[in-house]
Parts: structure tokens; C-alpha cells; sequence
């Protein structure tokens, strides 16, 4: 074998081999680093992914994945019309947590469904059923190893003749937080929060980030639609991002996966 196909020899079984770092031996983009946990939403429509991007609702749940790096996978469980009661009595609770694992993040925002008196299938009392559920999900969370977290319900737009907001869902904030303080739980205050700032938009200004649609476009609402509620792309977007400046003040452990706080 003449010295250059010697040389060529070595060279070529070199390239073959897989490529590492000198100092470690680790392969080139591989990483000893533990895998990114993953973050579940548990709640309602307000937070729910909507199928129908024709249609301007949103979930904030759905927008957040856009302020977050994609290492972290957000699974986002939350469904239209669901309170804790009807999350459980669904089997939707359930299934939630046979998929946990250790170190995944449970975020849990219940409260606009719960309120509901008339229908039987979602009322959870706020001063028994939905505290008691509230205490359930956080030691099931617990018991998987996982982390449990919760959100107060986000505000509805609701203002009196006086043009004074009105926050109809303050019970129900108010014992999510004290579910938090004695289980020693995160609590991410999202009606303290959102509600604050709609009293600062104002009744006129605050409409863009709720639903207001006109009457001749959409055929399930040929009528038109104001709902106080529901929020637009503008409104999830909006509360997704109180949630990830929240993480990040706090110095949360899920804050280093926040990539932007603008769109």
C-alpha cells in the first residue's frame, strides 16, 4: 500500500466514525441534560385549543405555545363548558393523570362552569364541591410525582350601568387562592390580573379582546354575537402573556423555556 492510499485509508475509516467532542466523547447534538418536563392545562373554554380558526375565538392555552420555546411540550386538556366536577365525572381527570409523569407541570384554572346553579352536571359549590376538587386534583397530581399548579379564573367583561366592572367570579378566585396558600401550592392570579386590566382598557376599549362579531358573516351566529367571555386571538394572547410575565417574575423553573413576551 503506497503512503498516500494509507493516508486516504486512515482518513476515510476517521469520517466513518460517529463524531464526538474531544473533551467528553459525547456525540455532536446530544445532550446530558435532563429532557424538558412537560406542561398540562386543565380548565375550560377560556383556556381550550379551538379547532376553527375561521372563527376568531381562542383559548389562551392555545396562544401560549407561542410565547414558549418549543423543548417545553404544552398538552392542553382544557375543554369547552368543563368545571371540575364535569372535568372529573367525564373521565377526563382521569385520563390526565394515567398520562403523568414525574417532574411534569399541571396547571389547573377552573371557576366560569362551576358557578352554574341551573345545571346540576357542572355546579360545584364554591364553599364545598370546588374547593374539595380543587384539593383532589392537586394530591392525584402529587401522588405521580408531578407538580401541581393553579390559576384563578380569568375575568369576565362585565360592567354595570355605571360603566363599573364587575367581577362575578371573585368567590370562586378567591377560594382557588385559598386552596392554594393551604396546599402550598403555585397560584397564578389570573382574575386579579386580567380584571385589573380591563378596568384600565375601559368598557369600550376592552371589546377587542372579547368576542364581538357581525350579524351576515358567521353562519352559527347570522345574528351576530357579543359575547364577555370568550376571548379573541387578541384576548388569549393577551392572557397567555400576563401567564409567562407571572412565570418569569417569580423566577419560576418553567420560566427558562419562555422564549418572547410579544408576539
Amino acid at each position: 500500500m503506497t503512503k498516500f492510499a494509507t493516508v486516504c485509508f486512515f482518513l476515510m475509516g476517521f469520517l466513518m466514525l460517529p463524531v464526538s467532542t474531544q473533551a467528553t466523547g459525547i456525540p455532536t447534538g446530544t445532550s446530558t441534560a435532563m429532557p424538558a418536563p412537560r406542561l398540562h392545562l386543565v380548565g375550560d373554554s377560556t383556556m381550550a385549543d379551538k379547532p376553527n380558526l375561521n372563527y376568531p375565538e381562542r383559548g389562551w392555552g392555545q396562544l401560549l405555545r407561542a410565547f414558549m420555546l418549543p423543548e417545553l411540550s404544552i398538552i392542553n386538556h382544557a375543554a369547552n363548558g368543563r368545571s371540575t366536577l364535569r372535568f372529573l365525572n367525564e373521565g377526563r381527570w382521569q385520563l390526565l393523570v394515567s398520562d403523568l409523569s414525574a417532574g411534569d407541570y399541571v396547571l389547573i384554572q377552573f371557576g366560569h362552569n362551576d358557578q352554574k346553579q341551573d345545571d346540576p352536571a357542572r355546579y360545584a359549590a364554591v364553599d364545598s364541591t370546588y374547593p374539595k376538587l380543587l384539593r383532589r386534583f392537586i394530591s392525584e397530581v402529587r401522588s405521580k410525582g408531578a407538580i401541581p399548579m393553579l390559576a384563578t379564573s380569568i375575568c369576565r367583561r362585565s360592567f354595570n350601568d355605571k360603566g363599573e366592572l364587575e367581577n362575578n367570579l371573585a368567590e370562586y378566585a378567591a377560594a382557588a387562592r385559598t386552596v392554594a396558600a393551604s396546599e402550598k401550592v403555585e397560584l397564578f392570579d389570573l382574575n386579579a390580573q386580567s380584571c385589573s386590566d380591563i378596568g384600565k382598557f375601559g368598557q369600550a376599549n376592552s371589546q377587542a379582546y372579547f368576542i364581538q362579531v357581525p350579524a351576515g358573516l358567521y353562519q352559527q351566529f347570522p345574528d351576530g354575537k357579543i359575547d364577555n367571555t370568550h376571548l379573541s386571538v387578541q384576548g388569549a394572547s393577551w392572557i397567555a402573556q400576563l401567564f409567562i410575565r407571572d412565570l418569569t417574575a417569580r423566577q419560576h423553573p418553567l420560566a427558562k423555556y419562555v422564549w418572547r413576551e410579544l408576539l
